[in-house]
């Protein structure tokens, strides 16, 4: 077995990609594609703003590249051959973002995984991606040239520093890995290639290995996965979260039983960065909580180690605790949202995790009423109506709680009341007539890019950015004084917030022991982050990115399953002064739903007779003198030479010599009726099958 992380990822929107051989099979594990280079960009300009000619420079003051954007796949995922991949495991709608490139590659014949939650939200989001990007190439027209201007050399040469970065990488190597963003035709060959899946469901793969996929709680429809082999059974841990105000919460339990952990959830290890202009405006802190995940105290894990039965471990995973610290967050955001709109204001929310829009919907339409502000509420992509419509009618990937809605009867989320009435306006694009007829402001926005470059939220921040009463809501992860840059200067608030995105790294050793690995395979850059010594029942590996490991086999041997069939031909013999029986058979090998079996041959088998038994153990003279006189043969052990061979002489009824050795017994008669006989007498002292 073989683990080479491609990427590492940058959080939620950009996961970690990996490559595993397993059995003879290449699984690429997520399929991401990387939005930094849209920072490059410069954002189209609203109708409101004076239009450049496109004879214009390049670039505008501010640096930025005025043309159509290109985005970035996984680094290292363009040097492996496409064709070799035999399926592909997504874990998040974020994790297939990337695979329309993939997908439309001739020689690429993978069946790709992911749970119907999350391949129905893939699409929609690629779709969404395609709208808002269709605007560029209406601006600036089609490329026409596979290498445009911008990408020459000394245009990049003037690039400001940071933004040369941006587009070039980490030694000058990431150029290739920027590509155009694919068609409407790529996104449809590509989701006919996916196998959507329940979670629980168990699949068989090309007949050798069991996939299943089971909730991991980040999202709805988010997975991690296990992979059973005839010779190796793999758990694959993805960001996770124990529990979710929306989504199902994480089903570690489904885990348990596997030989190996691949462990890819790098959330707890970044720094939470906030950035942007903060005026009039408490910043949405760190909680203590918070700080200990990204660097937790030798004391808090020493405390989760403490835990030695299966009870307590449970106990340090699950609770309310990050349910209760979400919503403290989601209610700091709600309650600056009410302060900027008691000032007449409006708000901008690009926030891309639909389970936090969703909550957010709940939480702001609640502290309007409780106000009596007469705020309307719009959310403005080319995927809101079926988005929304889709998150009523998905009970079985949500958390409990809101199971028990749909049981009492009410709506699984608050939008389809908002909506009702009139409170919540969905618009698939900025320009629609009923939008210009519907809009007021002061207004509540909800409206991708969380990069600030692309969509309707671009239109409406060069609206808005001079007004001191309005308010941007943005998510971690995003460089706040870069994504301003075209708008710059910038009086609005701006609100930089973070949210859970997987598991805290004192909650790593209790779940581990509850899984009960024999191997772990962590990232390089949690060996100064968690302590390895948390259990003396399996042990680790470090993996780094762009690096292959090879992962040593666990068991020398392995288990085989017997058809019924061949089960019921079998003729078991007890062994001489032993309680175990054993029998012959014959049969072939074959793999089945991830295990080895024995079916009967092809041939219809023939009696056995005595001429093909197989034989075992060594002779025992006086055993074999015995069973000679039976037989009226009678003998007499003779001599023993150096090399431990006995020598039994025959004289009745005819001559003969055995010689009995070590690895061997050789009859010597020119009677070859006694031959038999003698044969026979020495079958009778030995175990035979």
């Amino acid at each position: 077995m073989k683990l080479t992380c491609l990427s590492k990822g940058l959080g939620f929107h950009f996961p970690p990609c990996h490559v595993l051989s397993l059995c003879g099979f290449q699984i690429l594990l997520e399929c991401p594609i990387d939005l930094s280079p849209l920072a490059a960009f410069s954002p189209i300009p609203s109708v409101a703003h004076e239009l450049r000619r496109r004879t214009d420079p390049p670039r505008e003051s501010d640096g930025l590249i005025r043309a159509v954007p290109r985005y970035r796949t996984v680094k290292h995922l363009s040097a492996y051959d496409v064709s070799l991949f035999d399926a592909v495991l997504i874990s998040s709608p974020a994790g297939m973002l990337g695979l329309p490139y993939l997908a439309r590659h001739p020689k690429f014949s993978a069946r790709i995984y992911a749970t119907e939650a999350t391949a129905r939200l893939g699409r929609l989001m690629m779709e969404d991606f395609l709208a808002m990007h269709a605007e560029f190439v209406q601006f600036y027209g089609p490329e026409e040239d596979t290498f445009p201007e911008w990408m020459k050399w000394e245009e990049l040469e003037a690039l400001p520093l940071k933004l040369k970065e941006i587009i070039i990488g980490e030694n000058d190597v990431e150029m290739g890995n920027l590509l155009p963003l694919y068609s409407a035709a790529d996104v449809k060959e590509c989701m006919r290639k996916v196998k959507a899946v329940k979670y629980c469901e168990e699949i068989c793969h090309d007949g050798s290995l069991m996939i299943k996929a089971v909730s991991s709680g980040l999202e709805i429809g988010a997975s991690n996965w296990t992979i059973v082999g005839p010779r190796r059974n793999v758990t694959y841990v993805s960001s996770s979260i124990f529990e979710s105000a929306h989504a199902m919460g994480f089903d570690y339990n489904s885990l348990q039983g596997n030989d190996i952990i691949i462990f890819s959830d790098f959330s707890s290890l970044g720094e939470l960065v906030y950035g942007g202009k903060v005026a009039d405006m408490a910043k949405l802190s760190v909680t203590d909580m918070e700080e200990e995940s990204v660097h937790p105290s030798p004391s808090s894990i020493s405390s989760m180690r403490g835990c030695n039965n299966e009870e307590a471990l449970t106990r340090c995973l699950t609770g309310n605790d990050e349910i209760s610290e979400e919503l403290d967050k989601l209610s700091f955001i709600s309650s600056c949202v009410m302060n900027c709109s008691r000032e007449g204001g409006s708000v901008l929310i690009p926030i891309g995790r639909l389970g936090i829009v969703l909550q957010l919907l709940e939480l702001i339409s609640m502290a309007l009423a409780s106000l009596n502000l007469k705020i309307p509420m719009y959310m403005i992509s080319a995927i809101a109506e079926e988005t929304l419509s889709f998150t009523n009618v998905v009970p079985e990937w949500l958390c409990k709680q809101r199971q028990q809605k749909l049981y009492s009867g009410e709506a699984l989320f608050g939008h389809a009341q908002l909506k009702e009435s009139k409170k919540l306006h969905l618009f698939p694009v900025l320009h629609s007539p009923s939008l210009l007829t519907n809009w007021q402001e002061p207004c509540i926005v909800f409206s991708p890019h969380n990069s600030l470059r692309i969509g309707p939220v671009a239109h409406l921040l060069q609206r808005w950015h001079q007004r001191e009463n309005c308010l941007l809501v943005l998510e971690e992860g995003v460089d706040a004084d870069l994504a301003l840059l075209p708008f710059k200067p910038v009086a609005m608030k701006v609100l930089q917030c973070s949210f859970l995105s997987g598991i805290k790294i004192q909650k790593v050793p209790p779940l581990l022991q509850i899984l009960n690995p024999k191997l772990v395979l962590l990232p390089e850059e949690m060996k100064d982050h968690l302590p390895t010594t948390c259990s003396s029942s399996f042990s680790f590996s470090y993996y780094s990115e762009s690096e292959t490991l090879l992962v040593p086999s666990l068991q020398d041997d392995f288990e085989a399953h017997l058809a019924m069939n061949l089960a019921l031909q079998l003729k078991p013999k007890r062994i001489k002064g032993e309680t175990t029986a054993v029998a012959r058979l014959k049969g072939r090998l074959l793999i089945s739903n991830g295990k080895y079996m024995l079916v009967p041959s092809k041939r219809p088998g023939t009696p056995t007779d005595k001429s093909s038994l197989l034989y075992w153990g060594s002779v025992d003279p006086t055993l074999l003198l015995s069973a000679l006189a039976e037989k009226e043969i009678i003998g007499m052990v003779s001599r023993r030479d150096d090399t431990g061979a006995i020598f039994v002489q025959v004289d009745v009824p005819s001559k003969a010599l055995i010689e009995i050795g070590v690895h061997r017994t050789v009859i010597c008669s020119a009677n070859e009726t006694l031959c038999g006989r003698i044969c026979e007498s020495i079958c009778s002292v030995l175990d035979g099958i």
